[in-house]
């Protein structure tokens, strides 16, 4: 069914402009469809072009007609309002277009909106354009035609045309109100969603942390190292790991207590970190005083040449241990593992063959590395 049906009420007597006119009702009336139809199937490409349609033609019709008016030479004053009104049009269909999602019927809405304006439109400016027009051919100047064509109509016609007009504004107003609060409202939807990835990125970060070292806890490495296998089966590259063992570290809790063993913990997490040949080898907390580390693209050599460095680290930390047996000061037991050609089983093998070789540091004498 027709959105909005021509009868002769709305011809100007200009047959261009009265054609053009009929098109532009045909493609309100098929947005109206497209619209319609877009409802009950979601079929938003059919949609989209329908509008383009209406949109473009729309702005050849208008541009047609300020020709026409320039042509003709029409009173400036008229052309003026005529061209204002064209361009207030094609922003208000276009704050409405973007905002019908929010309209509870959108169909009837907008395109009732259109037919609307376009019958106000014919029935006000376009009309007049056309009455001034006919003067200018009877011999008026544009200023007598501009003239005449304000004491033209009687009091209950100019009556009529403002009331329309009015209604006409605040239904504008209203759409424009409703664009707005549109954006608003999705752009607040964009805000909570950053938000809510925002904080869902510190969940996650604080879910694979370690409260107290700020580095990977056990959870993040139990994952990583399996990745880190398969990745390593994946390219072909070897796969180093560490385990690392503060010596006598509940000696150390019973010297100097509780709070200086977490000092000690968090220097000892930064010497290993120091120690690392890459930042993106992960250094994580295996147990109370266990580190464990993953070293990437790493052989059995390079991974002996870690630990070593790791072991030196520690000890250059200097860090008084009067319970400890070892050394004055705060030492680390290593066990390695490296495997050249990684399968799905090296994640269990490289955690046994380390931490049989870290018994074996810690049973000849601690403060070494050794490799398994």
């Amino acid at each position: 069914m027709d959105t909005f049906v021509w009868d002769e009420n709305f011809t100007t007597g200009l047959v261009n402009v009265d054609d053009q006119h009929q098109t532009l009702i045909a493609s309100f009336n098929a947005l109206s469809d497209a619209l319609q139809h877009s409802n009950a199937t979601g079929d938003e490409q059919a949609l989209g072009q329908a509008y383009e349609h209406m949109l473009c033609y729309t702005l050849y019709h208008f541009a047609e007609e300020e020709q026409l008016m320039r042509e003709c030479g029409l009173d400036a004053r008229h052309v003026k309002t005529h061209s204002a009104l064209h361009r207030q049009f094609v922003e208000q269909v276009a704050t409405m277009w973007s905002a019908r999602s929010a309209l509870q019927q959108p169909a009837q809405s907008f395109v009732g909106f259109l037919a609307y304006w376009l019958g106000m439109h014919i029935l006000g400016i376009d009309q007049a354009m056309a009455r001034q027009m006919q003067g200018l051919a009877q011999g008026l100047t544009a200023e007598q035609a501009y003239a005449r064509e304000a004491q033209l109509h009687d009091q209950g016609t100019q009556a009529l045309i403002g009331m329309v007009g009015r209604l006409y504004h605040v239904l504008t107003v209203q759409n424009a109100e409703l664009a707005r609060s549109n954006a608003l409202l999705e752009q607040r939807v964009v805000e909570r969603t950053c938000e809510l990835a925002h904080a869902n990125a510190r969940l996650e970060a604080y879910a694979s942390t370690d409260a107290l070292l700020k580095i990977a806890n056990r959870g993040c490495f139990d994952v990583r190292i399996v990745d880190a296998c398969a990745s390593a089966q994946r390219r072909g590259q070897p796969l180093g790991l560490l385990i690392i063992d503060v010596d006598h570290f509940k000696r150390y809790n019973d010297s100097y207590g509780h709070p200086a063993g977490d000092g000690c913990l968090q220097a000892v997490a930064r010497a290993v970190a120091q120690a690392l040949p890459r930042s993106t080898d992960l250094l994580a907390r295996y147990g109370g005083e266990e580190f464990v580390v993953i070293l990437y693209d790493t052989d059995a050599a390079g991974t002996a040449v870690v630990a070593a460095r790791v072991v030196a680290q520690v000890a250059a930390l200097a860090l008084p241990h009067m319970g400890s047996d070892v050394a004055s000061y705060v030492t680390v037991s290593v066990g390695t593992s490296a495997h050249q050609q990684v399968d799905k089983h090296a994640a269990v093998q490289l955690l046994a063959q380390a931490d049989a070789a870290l018994y074996q540091a810690k049973a000849t004498g601690r403060n070494r590395w050794v490799a398994g």
